[in-house]
This record gives C-alpha cells, structure tokens and sequence, in this order.
C-alpha cells in the first residue's frame, strides 16, 4: 500500500535528467527511487547488523 508522500528539492537539471533517463528505460520515476529507497535501507541494515549485535553481546555480557 503506497500511501505516503515525500517532497524533496534538488537542482532542475539533476531532475530533468533523472526523467530523461525514466522516459529511456520506460519505467516510472516513483518506481526508480522506491527500488532505490529499499534497498538503500537493506544495504543499511546489513552494514548496522554486526554493530547490533556487538551492542547487544556487550550489553549481556
């Protein structure tokens, strides 16, 4: 369910050019950033789980 809304401001030419590279690919510019957004976050969560569990293993122990 998509129903959350983001406004960001960045220079017309980086957005032009983002909509320019969409249109070429023929796939939609909000489709492009969601797949960016996740897996930003899973690179995230992947590079923060050793620091996790270190916290948690001190913090036990």
């Amino acid at each position: 369910m998509k129903d959350a809304g983001m406004r960001i401001r960045l220079e017309p030419e980086l957005r032009d050019a983002f909509m320019s590279a969409c249109h070429q690919k023929d796939v939609p510019a909000a489709q492009v950033l969601r797949e960016f957004m996740k897996d930003f976050v899973k690179h995230v969560d992947t590079a923060q789980s050793p620091k996790k569990l270190q916290k948690k293993s001190k913090a036990q122990g």
